[in-house]
């Protein structure tokens, strides 16, 4: 990765953030809590990958058509999450699969 690289990857960082800096401030308050969750257990492609930025087309969406954000997402913030990410391998899939070790090998 050259410099070139990680300086469109904050423009495109900025730019992104900028769009949920604009949704109303519920929508802002319940993205954020999103956001964390996911970079706990979330996917391990997050920060490359379409879902951050489709969970904000998902938003603005949801704004133009007048819709409240537990309209959309319901009362469980974290529920939706695992369903938005339940096919994906995440951080918490390797984790576990670092503890149990590997096949093969004998357990100390």
């Amino acid at each position: 990765m050259g410099i070139q690289d990680i300086i469109e990857g904050k423009k495109q960082w900025r730019a992104h953030m900028a769009r949920v800096k604009a949704l109303p401030p519920d929508y802002h308050i319940v993205y954020t809590e999103m956001q964390r969750y996911l970079f706990k257990v979330g996917p391990i492609d997050l920060a490359d990958g379409p879902l951050l930025p489709g969970i904000v087309d998902f938003f603005e969406e949801g704004v133009a058509g007048g819709k409240g954000v537990l309209e959309l997402i319901g009362n469980d913030v974290a529920a939706f999450c695992d369903d938005l990410v339940k096919d994906s391998p995440t951080y918490a899939d390797v984790y576990q699969e670092s503890i149990r070790g590997k096949p093969g090998t004998a357990e100390k």
